[in-house]
């Protein structure tokens, strides 16, 4: 934690990061890793929504969705997203900016696999992000695909997957008394190049 304005950030983000994610994983009652995902569409509007990270490294941020949905259609048209987690417990704020790229098929099947059956069902029922008549219509479109795959392992539908973002800018966060916070920014111009850091006025 960062306990006065002498902290001195570390030369990548991952250590703070690792710090970070583990305090919030002991502080946070539900989902620390919720994040804000941001997504851009062909239209130019921005759109954002809650997802769950699904692993990082120094690679980028994993998650995970079906790729037929908005956001997936806006991750093909425009392969840059930001993300942002919010511990409110902790007072920290962590904010990802950077391109997208799609996991591989073999990721994407390792994932999948780990699932609740329940959620690998929906995951063939459910036409994301397009309108329902009902939500009868839904139960039925469940239990048609419970029938087709009774007894049997549930296969990765081929248009859900996964998605990493590789990071250029990660800030964080962390509240301070009369709104004196602590803001360190972490940025790079492409993948292969090093980090960046340096102190942000509030």
């Amino acid at each position: 934690m960062i306990e006065n304005t002498d902290f001195t950030p570390p030369a990548t983000p991952w250590p703070l990061l690792a710090q970070w994610f583990a305090e919030a994983e002991k502080a946070e009652m539900n989902d620390f890793n919720a994040m804000s995902v941001a997504t851009v569409g062909t239209n130019g509007m921005p759109s954002v929504r809650i997802l769950l990270l699904k692993g990082y490294d120094e690679n980028g941020f994993v998650f995970f969705t079906n790729r037929q949905s908005r956001k997936g259609e806006h991750l093909t048209a425009n392969e840059k997203a930001a993300l942002c987690f919010h511990w409110k417990s902790l007072r920290r704020q962590i904010r990802v900016e950077g391109t997208i790229q799609p996991v591989s098929d073999a990721e994407s099947d390792a994932y999948f696999s780990t699932r609740p059956r329940g959620s690998q069902i929906g995951a063939w029922a459910s036409q994301q992000s397009r309108p329902l008549m009902s939500r009868a219509e839904l139960e039925q479109r469940i239990a048609d695909v419970e029938k087709e795959y009774d007894g049997q392992t549930v296969p990765r539908p081929s248009y859900w997957g996964g998605y990493r973002l590789v990071p250029l800018m990660i800030e964080a966060w962390q509240d301070r008394p009369f709104r004196l916070h602590d803001r360190f920014m972490y940025h790079r111009a492409s993948a292969a190049e090093p980090w960046n850091v340096e102190r942000l006025y509030p």
